[in-house]
């Protein structure tokens, strides 16, 4: 209050009262507004804010601390005030609204005060009180709501994420990191922020809401800050902890399902598919592969992900589940990444390792049914019927023989299959049961194929059902007898010195029967002695004579010895 009241004048008022002895008016208080709810009154040594216009009993103004622009503040019942306002004010609430009238022996008496107030005045003051503190006061915590699972509280030298809505005691907004849509972060114990939030904020859960009232000796003081926070004012804020870390922090693992068997454990090097859902500390989701419906595939301890997320695919189990909490400085840092993930920001992945492998990896092939008599077994070029059931290595289905009405029927070592299954069938006798893993460098590599992921481990269950042995590669045909002396004119059924097509087909095919001879196996057989005898009728007239004749084996050797010539 702009007017004060002089010490000089209360002992001429102390006089006046004893020559008066007539019943001197007392404070009159009328309570205007008077808030639900009221957590603290004004007492004797409490300073107080308060706004207030100033009017004598006409009406007219004297004073008012709006046209100043500036609410008055002063300590109850310690002479700052005048006697009339230290009693008027006691036991006043927050936003409570006063009229007070204060007769002249409580107000500036027979003296009054300058030009502004006359002697023996009657006041009005209509009062708001805006704040209440007292030196003694310490920073008032209360938690709003606190998760059931805390596992770690904030202490001094974390670096911390948080929102808040800063009000001054009677409701006034001065400042809220929710209407700047971004987070307040900062370290805590380094006197980055006032000393009454460092003290409120240290204990707290991420995920835990507080209301912190920090009196002005622990706020901004007697200066106050900026145009939003006046001088001598408490202020509170309501405050959600986001996030929490600190610099000396690693990766750290928890909630892990390890399946009962693990034969292999990632190194670097390795590379692995795996099912993510990436979240903030406090739940707010960022990124998932289920979404996507493909798995985020990478080799290991390389570089190729952030450092936490590389160090924790180390040593992992195929199959394996695990959550991964790492910290800003082994993820994206004080930049964050896009929209999705703000700077200095923990993150949060629970991983589902599907399959990882090595480039260097072979072809995996492991008996599980062998017959105790085995004497012919798979080879190249051989045709082969078999069994077979298809997954990926988390178990997931992928194809079956038992889809279709018969059994698989192919060629080994012609193209016709993956070469890591191509692989694995050869060697089998009939009856016999493989499981079969098969990298994806010997599968259907980086693109996958239709139902296969890109880089997948494939495991085959493959059951031999029969095979047909093969021809050597660039045959149509192979000789399981002693050849005769004149094979041409064996071929001369008719014994007209030429050979048609017709004929060669029936001589060939009676060579098959006979068990003399073998053809290719897997394709037709007229058109398999088509192509012979076509090789055979150099001239091209449909007819093969004597001349004309000559064994694959023949003409191979000739080519040799001409190419070493």
């Amino acid at each position: 209050m702009v007017v004060r009241f002089l010490l000089g004048f209360l002992s001429v008022l102390v006089v006046c009262v004893l020559c008066n002895p007539g019943p001197l008016e007392d404070v009159v208080v009328d309570r205007n507004f008077i808030p639900k709810v009221c957590p603290r009154e004004v007492k004797m040594g409490d300073q107080v804010r308060y706004h207030y216009n100033g009017t004598f009993k006409d009406g007219k103004q004297f004073d008012s601390s709006y046209e100043r622009g500036t609410a008055f503040s002063g300590v109850v019942g310690v002479g700052r005030l005048i006697s009339g306002m230290d009693r008027g004010i006691q036991g006043m609430c927050i936003n409570e609204k006063r009229k007070i009238t204060v007769p002249p022996h409580l107000a500036y008496g027979s003296l009054g005060a300058g030009k502004a107030i006359p002697p023996d005045a009657t006041l009005v003051f209509d009062v708001v009180l805006l704040d209440i503190w007292n030196k003694d006061d310490q920073v008032q915590i209360t938690t709003v709501f606190k998760p059931e699972d805390c596992k770690r509280t904030v202490q001094n030298s974390d670096f911390i994420r948080y929102h808040y809505n800063g009000t001054l005691l009677d409701g006034t907004p001065f400042e809220s990191s929710h209407s700047k849509q971004h987070t307040y972060d900062t370290y805590v114990g380094d006197g980055s922020l006032i000393k009454g939030m460092e003290e409120g904020l240290i204990g707290m859960c991420v995920g835990e809401r507080r209301n912190i009232i920090v009196p002005p000796f622990l706020g901004y003081g007697e200066k106050g800050h900026g145009t939003e926070i006046p001088p001598q004012a408490s202020l509170m804020f309501d405050v959600l902890l986001v996030d929490l870390h600190n610099p000396k922090d690693d990766v750290t693992i928890e909630n892990q399902v390890i399946p009962d068997l693990c034969k292999r454990k990632s190194v670097t090097g390795d590379y692995i598919r795996y099912h993510y859902n990436g979240t903030l500390l406090d739940g707010t989701f960022f990124d998932s592969s289920y979404s996507r419906n493909n798995t985020y595939n990478t080799y290991i301890g390389m570089g190729y992900v952030i450092p936490g997320m590389d160090k924790a695919l180390q040593g992992v189990c195929i199959g394996e589940k695990r959550r991964i909490t790492i910290p800003p400085h082994m993820a994206y840092g004080e930049s964050g990444a896009g929209e999705s993930i703000p700077g200095s920001a923990v993150l949060v992945f629970d991983i589902h390792v599907i399959d990882f492998h090595n480039p260097t990896d072979v072809v995996e092939i492991v008996s599980s049914f062998k017959p105790e008599e085995c004497n012919e077994t798979t080879r190249a070029n051989d045709l082969i019927k078999y069994h077979y059931n298809c997954s990926l290595l988390d178990g997931t289905h992928l194809f079956s023989s038992n889809d279709y009405e018969n059994p698989q029927v192919v060629v080994l070592g012609a193209n016709k299959v993956i070469d890591g299954l191509d692989e694995g069938l050869q060697g089998m006798c009939i009856g016999e049961r493989r499981v079969v893993i098969v990298p994806p460098h010997l599968g259907h590599g980086e693109t996958g194929a239709h139902g296969v992921p890109g880089s997948a481990v494939l495991r085959f269950e493959v059951e031999l059902v029969d095979f047909e042995e093969g021809v050597p590669d660039g045959y149509l045909f192979v000789w399981l007898s002693d050849l005769g002396e004149n094979l041409f004119e064996e071929m001369d059924l008719n014994k007209d010195g030429d050979v048609p097509l017709e004929e060669f087909n029936t001589f060939i095919k009676g060579l098959v029967a006979e068990g003399k001879g073998r053809l290719k196996p897997g394709q037709d057989a007229d058109q398999i002695i088509a192509d012979m005898f076509s090789n055979q009728d150099r001239n091209k007239d449909g007819h093969i004579v004597a001349e004309e004749l000559k064994l694959k084996v023949d003409e191979d050797a000739e080519r040799a010895r001409h190419e070493e010539l």
